[in-house]
């Protein structure tokens, strides 16, 4: 749909499948796991969660400090500070318009990059086929495919180069080995009948957590951690690019004490 975001992904029962089919599509040996540089805990990303913070980050430090011996520096970042004083092409998406209650201004402006970028990509890739032959979508996605439609390349150069200090901001703070700890999404799926600001707000702050490995291209893992209020959640370790293996076998070594 859009080759800068486009990616694979693979869900499995345990954390060794996960490992195995990861080295199989990485054509990667499996790898020992090594002990993290650091676990950077991106405090405000965990306020645009509903689930406690506490319930998603402290079962993770313990598997930490049990697997590692306790030796693990743990450190915490505004991750939203960060990436705007690091990312200097983000301001060109920063609004100053009044912001939704639970938001981080730079990864909405991250959000709205991204989703710049795909609308032009998926445009460029189907809208010979939409012209021609005049499909009938959805309510929804109709009106999301005519804003890819009118969407211009202008902005689409700023885009690509928030893509790329992004991934040299994270980079910088990660180090060898570091690990960011984000929320995986803000908390449990909206009610089928929930308003239109209710369903605004979620995708709001699911896009805001979903653009930060999205467009930095960093590799993500989700770690279930059980129910809260009887729904599942989980927590996401996010690691440099290039450094599947590296977290594949971290996320397998802590899953015995998680």
């Amino acid at each position: 749909m859009a080759q800068s975001f486009d990616t694979v992904g693979w869900f499995a029962r345990d954390t060794t499948i996960l490992k195995q089919v990861g080295c199989v599509l990485l054509q990667q040996p499996d790898l020992n796991a090594t002990e993290p540089s650091q676990l950077i805990i991106a405090d405000d990303c965990f306020k645009l969660c509903s689930v406690p913070r506490d319930l998603l980050v402290q079962p993770l430090v313990q598997s930490v400090d049990k697997s590692f011996g306790g030796k693990t520096l743990i450190n915490k970042v505004d991750l939203g500070e960060y990436i705007e004083e690091n990312v200097p092409s983000l301001k060109h998406f920063m609004t100053s318009e009044t912001q939704p209650e639970f938001c981080i201004p730079s990864l909405m402006a991250l959000s709205s990059s991204m989703r710049m970028l795909q609308r032009y990509e998926f445009k460029m890739n189907h809208s010979e086929w939409i012209f021609s032959v005049k499909p009938e979508f959805g309510p929804g996605i109709s009106e999301r495919i005519e804003e890819a439609i009118r969407v211009s390349e202008e902005m689409t150069d700023l885009s690509r180069s928030v893509k790329t200090e992004l991934l040299t901001a994270l980079s910088t703070l990660l180090g060898e080995n570091g690990v960011l700890v984000i929320p995986t999404v803000p908390g449990p799926p909206p009610h089928l009948q929930a308003d239109v600001v209710a369903l605004e707000s979620f995708r709001s702050r699911a896009f805001s957590l979903l653009s930060i490995a999205g467009v930095s291209g960093l590799c993500q893992v989700s770690i279930p951690l059980g129910l809260h209020e009887d729904l599942p959640i989980s927590v996401s370790l996010v690691a440099k690019h290039g450094s599947d293996g590296f977290l594949l076998s971290l996320v397998d070594s802590l899953s015995k004490f998680i």
